[in-house]
């Protein structure tokens, strides 16, 4: 993130030159004008979909970290509690407060696409982190490629197991790209191979979910290999299952 500021100030830079096309010379500029022009604050509005995740409030932390460095920085911070609606109207309400940037951490890819292209069309550069959005009306998107990440979890388990056992895939967010594109990596690494899915289930990328359906699982099923979940709260969400189950070195 420290490289990402680090961008932001080389925008900054350039907001001040200006061109004339009416052919008269400009007033000059006062230094206390140019005083003031200085001061005024990057404000950037950063929405993340959740801080339930430990991950995501070490990403705010690092964010504000990076930005406290510079004093023409001014970040505002907004969780949207899991919420699509909410994460709409935080953008809606950057739009309005005419916010030099906007970062968004997106919970699905579909509910805030058209408020950020808005957005991008109204000349406010938009960055999409870690989950995508649908169509390309933003500035730019950092994030994993989650298809590889699926897939090299697939291969790794095939090897694992010695290419035949039971799984069970505790899937994030399934109207989130990450959650799609680590289940498409997956299924296909163990296309065609003895490993069978004998349960899968939308944990939301949730602990508490995940072991909810892992105490699924263990009911209808004595024998499981393997769990895969699509990432470390699932995990831990299905072990606590299985161990309260007893069943944590099955």
């Amino acid at each position: 993130y420290t490289t990402l500021f680090r961008s932001l100030l080389s925008w900054t830079g350039c907001g001040g030159q200006s061109t004339n096309q009416g052919g008269t010379t400009p007033a000059a500029t006062s230094s206390n004008d140019a005083a003031k022009a200085t001061d005024k604050p990057f404000v950037i509005g950063m929405s993340q979909c959740n801080l339930g995740e430990p991950w995501r409030v070490q990403m705010n932390a690092d964010v504000k970290a990076a930005a406290d460095k510079h004093a023409n920085l001014q970040v505002v911070f907004k969780d949207a509690q899991n919420d699509s609606l909410k994460q709409r109207a935080h953008v809606e309400e950057f739009v309005q407060a005419k916010v030099d940037l906007i970062i968004i951490s997106p919970l699905e890819a579909q509910p805030p696409t058209n408020p950020i292209a808005k957005a991008y069309r109204a000349g406010i550069p938009v960055i999409v982190l870690d989950r995508a959005v649908l169509g390309d009306q933003y500035t730019c998107f950092i994030g994993a490629d989650n298809v590889r990440i699926g897939h090299a979890a697939g291969e790794w388990i095939k090897k694992k197991l010695g290419g035949k056992g039971n799984v069970v895939e505790l899937k994030g967010l399934m109207t989130s790209t990450p959650g799609q594109d680590r289940h498409r990596g997956f299924r296909d690494a163990i296309q065609g191979s003895g490993i069978k899915v004998i349960f899968e289930a939308d944990m939301k990328w949730l602990e508490p979910n995940a072991r909810k359906e892992m105490e699924s699982a263990l009911a209808r099923f004595d024998k499981i290999d393997l769990v895969y979940a699509h990432n470390d709260a699932g995990a831990h969400g299905a072990y606590l299952a299985a161990k309260a189950a007893g069943r944590e070195k099955d």
